[in-house]
């Protein structure tokens, strides 16, 4: 039987398709384009936020520095405002009061997170319940915190937490935010106890993230838990200690809500008054928003100084 073969159907001659003609191909594409459409949507809202609130203020802020407004009538008086200010007899004491607040809370605020997430990482049980109860201070406000030190912990009287502490430790009470001496003092443990648990959990990740064969090696060198913290914790976290005294410097320089409610603004003798409680007085009591500003810019030209400094010297060591 003989089989026959049907010839094929020559196809006829063409353009070959179109990529985009495809209809996945087409979706593809329009997908992609309304997800670029939605992530840039969401990137103009964050730029007009910090268009608005954060560039427009600090422009603002800096062509006000360099004019003066009487009864509506806005004159350029180019640096006569930073002269003026520096000329005022509180501005040098502001900076003084501020640059020592921010010496004690390097020594104290900055030392302390370290010191309990070290402690919290040798822990092996209950971790969890430990951290919530070192963040916890954070999450109160911050002015329901520190009418609780005033009215209890810094009460002048026996009665107060700190001043009972003494006497049961037979140690001479002290007077807080009444005492010139320990006011600053005062207002770094109270800014210490608040803030500190940010800093104690971002520790914790940077601890954790230590191979443990280091520890091991320096256990069977003989180091003891000092030795080990100094020639492996801190050697490993040193970027991470860096990067958090910018960020404790920054922070403290701009001390204003501590001597705002603990020292009633300017403290005995002035010596809770900062410059930031200045500017307040500038712009607020006195109506002097334009030597407001020009305290501000000076407060950013020194920020940004640190800044610097610090970016110079982390540049070095990478």
């Amino acid at each position: 039987m003989a089989i026959t073969t049907v010839p094929e159907t020559p196809r006829k001659p063409g353009r070959p398709p179109s990529p985009y003609s495809a209809g996945p191909q087409r979706t593809s594409l329009g997908r992609k384009l309304r997800d670029n459409l939605t992530g840039h949507a969401f990137l103009i809202g964050a730029v007009l936020c910090f268009v608005v609130f954060s560039w427009y203020p600090m422009v603002r802020g800096l062509v006000m520095s360099f004019q003066r407004t009487r009864r509506g009538e806005t004159t350029w008086v180019g640096w006569d405002n930073y002269s003026r200010l520096i000329a005022d007899p509180s501005f040098w004491p502001a900076w003084q009061n501020t640059l020592y607040f921010t010496a004690l809370a390097l020594v104290l605020g900055y030392a302390v997170p370290f010191f309990v997430a070290v402690l919290l990482n040798e822990f092996r049980h209950a971790k969890g319940y430990l951290r919530i109860l070192v963040y916890l201070p954070v999450m109160l406000p911050p002015a329901s915190a520190l009418y609780l030190f005033k009215f209890y912990a810094y009460d002048p009287s026996e009665a107060g937490l700190f001043n009972a502490i003494l006497k049961a430790l037979h140690l001479p009470t002290s007077q807080w935010m009444q005492s010139p001496e320990m006011t600053m003092p005062a207002m770094v443990i109270a800014s210490t106890w608040m803030n500190m648990g940010g800093a104690v959990l971002i520790y914790l990740a940077s601890l954790q993230s230590i191979p443990g064969e280091l520890y091991e090696a320096a256990e069977l060198d003989g180091a003891g838990i000092w030795k080990r913290i100094r020639h492996v914790t801190i050697p490993q976290t040193r970027l991470i200690l860096a990067l958090l005294a910018m960020i404790q410097i920054v922070a403290t320089m701009q001390l204003f809500i501590e001597p705002l409610i603990l020292a009633n603004g300017a403290g005995a003798e002035d010596s809770a008054t900062t410059v930031a409680y200045l500017i307040y007085q500038h712009g607020f009591f006195q109506n002097d928003l334009n030597g407001a500003a020009a305290l501000g810019v000076i407060m950013l030209v020194v920020l940004a100084g640190f800044s610097a400094v610090y970016l110079r010297l982390t540049a070095k060591q990478d």
